[in-house]
């Protein structure tokens, strides 16, 4: 097995969010080891996924016979139970997964697998909740923010840049922020350039600090 599918991905854990993960991957062409000791969910997506098998994942020897060190990548996706979430990361890296990631479901949780050496660590329902809170709060219409505190929006034009080139009104100096995009009403985004002149009606995509984003967002 490990010869076949070792250039795909291992997902471990089968839940909402691993089989969401493990049928998208495969949905973009990946090749996926799915793993759950549940047999029920293991036949549910038997077809679906390149290979699925119902084994214990914090048992170090059967995931040595599923060739689990030989993937180059490999995904935690282990709900509530933190205690199998944790020795299913550390099997997985004492079997020599070179690019781990891992769910987790609290800030302590995270941590822990930050110590024992998980590559990645995600929180899929914080970050979507930070995600649209600030879609709440405001007229952005998507928002994506990097662990350096920088941020990419998408948001109406707001009318104090309307019928002025970017460079005219700088933009970049006055509020600290890249407009990247423009959407005119019933056109694509094209990139913006220093000549774009932004007119009412447009979308834009802006990027820079979250607080300067956030600010420029939310102006008239």
């Amino acid at each position: 097995m490990a010869s076949k599918l070792s250039g795909g991905v291992a997902v471990i854990g089968l839940g909402r969010f691993g089989r969401s993960l493990a049928l998208e991957l495969m949905a973009e062409g990946e090749e996926v080891l799915g793993i759950d000791p549940a047999s029920s969910i293991v036949q549910s997506l038997a077809g679906r996924l390149t290979h699925v098998v119902s084994a214990d994942a914090t048992n170090e020897d059967a995931m040595r016979q599923l060739g689990l060190g030989d993937f180059d990548r490999a995904v935690v996706a282990v709900g509530t139970d933190l205690e199998a979430s944790i020795l299913s990361a550390s099997v997985a890296l004492h079997l020599g997964v070179s690019n781990l990631w891992a769910k987790a479901i609290s800030a302590s949780h995270a941590r822990i697998l930050t110590q024992i050496g998980v590559h990645h660590v995600v929180r899929p329902e914080h970050d979507m909740g930070k995600r649209v809170a600030h879609l709440v709060r405001g007229r952005m219409t998507d928002y994506i923010e990097f662990d350096d505190g920088y941020a990419f929006v998408k948001t109406d034009a707001p009318r104090v840049i309307h019928g002025r080139s970017l460079q005219g009104l700088g933009v970049r100096q006055l509020y600290g922020v890249t407009v990247v995009g423009v959407k005119p009403a019933g056109a694509e985004f094209t990139y913006a350039t220093p000549q774009t002149v932004v007119r009412a009606g447009d979308v834009i995509i802006v990027s820079g600090p979250k607080s300067e984003v956030e600010a420029f967002a939310s102006l008239d």
